[in-house]
């Protein structure tokens, strides 16, 4: 990750540029608030304490950079690439990511409500000690997604393919399209208390 002796310091307030390629620069409490930077490409960048409500970053392409308490409502990542990042107790809501890439991300603490990853590619990820809220991971392309210490609640699955997706360290909680999760990994723990839900999507009726 890049350290801040080795970048320049955003001096902007707001984040109005028309540079389309940010390399190396680090945004302290930078308001990116409707922004439109759509395509636009970072590289070795660092956000602290930025604000990223209704951020247009469409196709943008972020590469070993790292978000630091960022946040933000209504932000587009929609087939956006991101990759040897870190995104580090931030708070975000309403976050359009379908179509995306992510490779090599670590999204650690914090909270994220209503991720949209639909139709997502992703390849060594992992969420850590966070909570996010209606994860929507269906039609996803995982080939490597790990949740340890996170709660998921309502998070969506089915016509995916999971590979190496390691739920079993997640609490989940009201899972939808658990009958689609071949090749993810639950503990046996789960897989019992989730058992009412299986029969439920499968049509299995349970008597007592």
């Amino acid at each position: 990750m890049p350290s801040a002796a080795d970048q320049t310091v955003f001096r902007d307030a707001v984040f109005a540029t028309r540079d389309l390629h940010q390399d190396a620069v680090r945004f302290e409490g930078t308001d990116f608030s409707g922004a439109h930077a759509e395509g636009a490409s970072f590289l070795e960048c660092t956000l602290v304490g930025a604000t990223l409500d209704e951020a247009h970053l469409s196709g943008s392409r972020w590469s070993e950079c790292e978000w630091q308490r960022v946040h933000g409502v209504g932000l587009s990542l929609v087939e956006a690439s991101v990759v040897e990042t870190t995104i580090d107790g931030c708070r975000l809501a309403a976050v359009s990511a379908w179509g995306s890439t992510w490779r090599d991300v670590t999204v650690v603490g914090g909270k994220v409500d209503f991720l949209n990853l639909r139709g997502a590619r992703l390849k060594d990820v992992a969420f850590v000690d966070c909570v996010v809220v209606e994860l929507d991971l269906q039609e996803a392309v995982v080939d490597g997604l790990t949740f340890e210490g996170c709660t998921l609640q309502q998070p969506s699955f089915g016509r995916g393919t999971y590979a190496r997706l390691d739920l079993s360290g997640a609490t989940l909680r009201s899972p939808v399209g658990l009958a689609g999760l071949k090749g993810a990994t639950l503990s046996r723990p789960q897989v019992i208390d989730l058992a009412d839900a299986f029969a439920a999507e499968l049509g299995i009726v349970v008597t007592d």
